[in-house]
């Protein structure tokens, strides 16, 4: 079986937007427009395809990214001629800030990005985090600024803040006709002409002259436009400079490289709700984005050598895929999703799993609309699909080809700040509430769960109160699970301020056979790591701990080293000051001795516990807790309230702007204080302001808070 269509005519994207931007209706207009569906799905209507889980109908947010495959063919080409239809494989992401994961690991996986923008607020806290994780990525974006048939929608405005919070380079390449209930269509400024949307849901688009009050306005934008293009290009530059008219072909082809290259991101506009301007965005996705051919090809180890390798995106070289998700599938039970970077693989077939080094058959390759599934016996190079079958495959897992095993890039995740306790109801549910958990948590990377110790509670833990309400309600709906939930609780952590050191002689003596482990540490803060730097051969390096071995002339024996690091990771987990854990500690092992008879692995572990909570006492240990990025938008009469209100609650007030007729407060606010804080703020401006918050930091809790914590803790 060959591919069905060339490499070139593929485009991997994603829609990414602040939560409400219209992200959603904006992905069901192209499903509509490509042919994939004969009705549009309305979110208000709760009959969307791409949000399909009960719980996305309902509340009318996206919660999990939905991948869809579909076709376009421009609209500038002839709608018979089949050569030029392209292949998009699309994942429209969530826009709530508790499921930003969906988004980091979409983009992870992804060639380009469609970023949506409510055509009134502009640019949100949530847009700004999605562009960063596109930064993070190198991945190419274009701009849709949607919703200008809303009252106080504004172009420019909205085009102002993208290049005052987002990024200089951006460009506009359209201009609206109209605003608010005079929006009327769009005007192409490479063209020079006009587009107007007619027809069921605006599916013809009617290509016109620009208007002649529009005409002026569009002669100085594309003026700017052309100059912002040529700069990427000496030979253009020169026609330019020497006055040539440059052709529009010229034009399109050094922005596209341009683009591709994040010299620039064009900027277009329309409504996705009214239907105008869908199809042009559709067109730039094709002239725009790139394919996986346009990029630089992908990095990965070598698993046997440890040396740096590239997969190019090419059918012929050796299979090279990444799972980016994970999804519980009804009918025919785990997806995982998967990136193909390089190579082929066929349904039936074995793959290596690079990262548990286990070979697993990969029975079934479907690929997704949404809600719906299309089996295919073969995916290539560049494609996503989703495999059914693989037991052991996690996110960020590397599938590869067994006779040349190679890792990819791992995508990195937040830890999560917020916790539950959550108990089963009955003795059934108890049985069954351990299975749905994992499952749960083999989905979303930021979801935790642990076992509390103690009290023998099980805890989950996760990014926001939203995510976590999610996940009890699909343990409940998916998995018939009924469990009792506590309060939310922040996820607090220690650390330490000094370097310590502490010995320990682990002796006992109980007739026969005695234990005996000698260790000495030294503990002190752990210093930022440059990822890319080598680590030395005695470190071993984790999230927030590393562990350095330094033993000389065989003091203590090597089998028993791994022993004293297992008992530090533990007597870490327990904490010193209020029994979380510390984190962004080195340890290091500097001494210790050993008995012939009476020393094991144990005696070794519980020597490493004891001895790093004893230099993590004399380290100037303190309590941290989890700073928030809090952002209010309230109208101005209510601006001093809020103000003091957050100042009440520990905030630190960083900024205020405007935006429209609302004021907007940026703030640094303490997890712990920010609780309930929803149903306060209504009623202190009679339910016109609302707030969204993401994390942001961890800092040391003043210590009036430290002691209130540890007394509560007893």
């Amino acid at each position: 079986m060959n591919r069905d269509y060339p490499l070139e005519k593929v485009r991997n994207f994603g829609i990414i937007a602040h939560i409400d931007a219209g992200k959603t209706t904006t992905s069901e207009r192209i499903l509509f427009y490509t042919g994939m569906t004969h009705k549009i799905g309305e979110v208000h209507e709760g009959d969307t395809v791409t949000d399909w889980m009960e719980q996305e109908r309902e509340r009318g947010i996206t919660i999990t990214a939905a991948a869809i495959t579909c076709f376009w063919n421009p609209t500038y080409m002839p709608k018979t001629d089949v050569s030029k239809k392209h292949r998009f494989n699309i994942i429209d992401t969530p826009g709530h800030i508790d499921f930003t994961v969906e988004v980091k690991r979409s983009l992870r996986v992804l060639d380009g990005a469609v970023v949506v923008f409510d055509g009134v607020a502009g640019v949100e806290p949530q847009s700004e985090t999605n562009w960063r994780y596109a930064d993070e990525g190198n991945v190419p974006r274009i701009c849709f600024i949607n919703k200008l048939d809303r009252m106080g929608a504004s172009f420019e405005k909205s085009y102002a803040s993208i290049l005052e919070r987002l990024n200089k380079n951006a460009v506009r390449t359209q201009i609206p006709m109209g605003l608010e209930e005079h929006f009327a269509g769009v005007i192409d400024l490479l063209k020079m002409k006009a587009y107007d949307f007619q027809g069921e849901k605006g599916i013809d688009v009617i290509e016109k002259d620009i208007p002649a009050d529009y005409l002026e306005e569009a002669k100085k934008y594309r003026a700017e436009l052309v100059e912002r293009i040529v700069e990427h290009d000496d030979a253009l530059m020169q026609e330019y400079l020497d006055g040539k008219e440059i052709s529009v072909d010229k034009l399109k082809t050094t922005l596209r490289k341009a683009v591709i290259a994040n010299k620039i991101f064009p900027v277009l506009t329309g409504s996705a709700l009214k239907n105008k301007g869908v199809q042009l965005v559709l067109d730039a996705v094709v002239d725009y984005l790139p394919s996986p051919l346009d990029l630089p090809p992908a990095k990965a180890v070598n698993v046997k050598t440890g040396e740096p390798v590239v997969r190019h995106a090419s059918d012929d070289e050796p299979f090279s895929a990444l799972v980016f998700k994970l999804q519980s599938d009804p009918f025919v039970g785990q997806l995982a999703f998967f990136r193909v970077y390089s190579g082929a693989v066929e349904a039936g077939s074995y793959v290596y799993n690079a990262t548990t080094g286990n070979r697993e058959r990969l029975s079934r390759i479907v690929r997704l609309q949404a809600d719906k599934r299309e089996e295919v016996k073969k995916v290539f190079a560049g494609e996503i699909a989703a495999a059914v079958g693989l037991k052991e495959a996690k996110t960020s897992h590397t599938l590869c080809d067994e006779a040349d095993p190679i890792m990819l890039e791992a995508i990195k995740f937040a830890d999560p700040v917020i916790s539950l306790r959550i108990e089963p109801k009955t003795k059934a549910d108890q049985e069954k509430m351990g299975y749905a958990l994992k499952r749960l948590a083999d989905e979303d990377p930021t979801f935790k769960i642990k076992s509390d110790q103690e009290t023998g509670e099980t805890v989950i833990m996760g990014m926001g109160e939203l995510q976590l309400e999610i996940m009890v309600d699909r343990m409940k709906r998916e998995f018939s699970v009924e469990a009792n939930v506590g309060k939310p609780q922040v996820a607090y952590r220690e650390t330490i301020q000094g370097e310590a050191e502490a010995e320990t002689k682990y002796i006992r003596q109980t007739g026969g056979r005695g234990q005996y482990g000698h260790v000495k540490l030294t503990v002190r803060p752990m210093k930022p790591v440059d990822p890319n730097a080598k680590v030395k051969k005695n470190v071993k390096r984790y999230d927030h701990f590393e562990f350095i071995d330094s033993i000389k002339g065989g003091v203590i024996p090597q089998e028993f080293i791994p022993a004293v690091e297992k008992g530090v990771k533990e007597g870490l987990e327990r904490g010193v000051v209020a029994g979380f854990q510390l984190v962004d500690v080195s340890v290091e092992l500097t001494f210790g001795s050993y008995h012939e008879v009476d020393s094991s692995e144990i005696a070794f572990k519980i020597a490493g516990s004891q001895a790093v909570q004893d230099a993590a006492k004399r380290a100037r240990p303190v309590i941290l807790e989890p700073i928030m990025r809090v952002e209010v938008v309230t109208p101005d009469k209510f601006l001093g309230d809020v103000t003091g209100h957050l100042a009440s609650k520990r905030g630190e007030v960083q900024n205020v702007f405007e935006r429209g007729m609302n004021k907007v407060i940026d703030a640094k606010v303490p997890l712990a204080e920010m609780f309930g804080y929803i149903t306060i703020l209504r009623s202190m401006t009679e339910g016109r302001a609302s707030f969204t918050m993401e994390f942001d930091h961890y800092e040391a809790v003043p210590p009036n808070v430290a002691q209130t914590i540890i007394e509560s803790r007893k």
